[in-house]
């Protein structure tokens, strides 16, 4: 069962970090009545993949992926969708002050009583740990009894080893077509998994089926 909230403030680096592991929860939680603010750091525009067959080039990328952002929170039913205007694979090399208070800011504006992220250090890419860290940094500054829940998404080699099994479990199975959407409308970027998942789906696969219907987090907690 997914916890009723106050507000909910996801931040992620790039257009589609959401769709792969929350489009679900976000869904689900629009369908709750919950507001959910979205704020996207960047706009992805060095991503390598240019769709397949290429449909887009390095001129024109940016542009596309920021439509390609706008449809997916269309297909989730998200309103409040916020492009931030930092540049692509930067996020690393970002002044920490400055990106904690872009952080602080976006709480400020929302009062979120669940943040959701990426974990520092276990999320991959340069971009997802920068951004991680900024949040967890800024809410730990925050006092204790004015935090919000903080749910992270982890999913470097090591993840079990150092954090164990996921702490929150949401079943999306209700919101199973719009998180396909999402991840559609991100085509630049899918179209090349999606046929394969979608035959997988069609297939009934155990495994595509739980990635569609089941979404994993990690509570951060504070020392």
């Amino acid at each position: 069962m997914i916890k009723e909230e106050r507000h909910v403030l996801v931040i992620f680096p790039h257009p589609d970090d959401e769709a792969f592991g929350v489009s679900g929860t976000i869904s689900t939680y629009i369908e709750m009545g919950v507001p959910v603010t979205y704020a996207c750091l960047t706009l992805g525009e060095m991503g390598r993949n240019l769709g397949n067959p290429p449909f887009a080039n390095r001129e024109t990328l940016p542009q596309i992926r920021k439509r390609e952002l706008k449809n997916a929170a269309a297909a989730m039913g998200l309103t409040d969708l916020r492009m931030m205007g930092l540049r692509d694979k930067t996020i690393e090399f970002e002044d920490d002050e400055k990106m904690i208070k872009l952080v602080a800011d976006l709480i400020e504006d929302t009062n979120p009583s669940l943040i959701i992220t990426f974990y520092p250090g276990l999320a991959v890419h340069p971009d997802h740990d920068a951004t991680g860290r900024a949040v967890v940094n800024a809410v730990g500054r925050m006092k204790e009894s004015e935090r919000p829940t903080l749910y992270t998404i982890a999913f470097a080699n090591n993840t079990a080893e150092v954090l164990g099994a996921p702490d929150i479990l949401h079943n999306v199975e209700g919101a199973a077509q719009k998180k396909l959407n999402t991840l559609n409308a991100h085509a630049s970027q899918t179209v090349w998994m999606m046929r394969d998942m979608e035959k997988r789906l069609a297939e009934k696969d155990p495994e595509a089926l739980k990635w569609l219907h089941e979404e994993k987090f990690f509570t951060y907690r504070f020392e």
